[in-house]
């Protein structure tokens, strides 16, 4: 998938421009901020290190007529992940005694990925261009991406604290298929356990 206009008036394509990286960081801790706010804040340093680590060729995105950014959603595969980086990239943005603490925070929240199956990493819609079917264009494009990849599903995680999305992705076909409790770490990310959700798209 490269470029495909959409009837309510914007594109979804693959990839994600230049200009948008800080857009897309902000709005991707805006979406997670709750789930991330000890392993990768404050703010101020969470931004520039999404801005230094995501990589465009994990994302496809959602762009106005006029070229605004109005969302993302980005995908994991063995070669890489929207959200990547590593420990170096931590140590950059936190230093080395808080990249270690950090570093072990985040494993926590590593999904591995499995064979045949393409595994979202985080989708996000701008406030202002909700309501308009961007997210709806954007979970679409991630499964015709797996399947033109020739994956056979899609898989996705969503938190207990938010069943708006939950609802959402069982509209789409999507069905709970195992769930990741927290335990004692629910208070330090903010939701008690995980639900992993998958869609066959072959």
């Amino acid at each position: 998938m490269t470029h495909v206009p959409t009837s309510q008036g914007f594109h979804v394509r693959a990839g994600l421009e230049e200009a948008h990286l800080r857009l897309a960081a902000e709005g991707y801790w805006a979406a997670f901020e709750r789930k991330l706010r000890y392993p990768l804040g404050p703010v101020d340093k969470a931004i520039p290190f999404f801005e230094r680590v995501i990589e465009p060729s994990h994302a496809i995105s959602a762009v106005s007529e006029t070229g605004a950014f109005l969302g993302v959603a980005g995908f994991k595969t063995p070669e890489g992940a929207f959200v990547g980086g590593g420990f170096s990239d931590l140590v950059a943005a936190y230093g080395f005694g808080s990249a270690l603490v950090r570093a072990a925070l985040v494993s926590v929240l590593e999904r591995p990925c499995e064979e045949g199956t393409l595994l979202m990493d985080g989708i996000f819609v701008q406030d202002h261009a909700r309501g308009q079917g961007v997210g709806g264009a954007l979970l679409q494009a991630i499964e015709d991406h797996a399947r033109a990849e020739g994956l056979a599903r899609v898989r996705l995680g969503v938190i207990d604290t938010n069943p708006r999305a939950k609802a959402l992705y069982e509209r789409r076909g999507y069905e709970a298929q195992g769930t990741q409790s927290l335990g004692v770490l629910s208070k330090v990310f903010g939701f008690s356990h995980a639900l992993t959700m998958i869609k066959p798209v072959s």
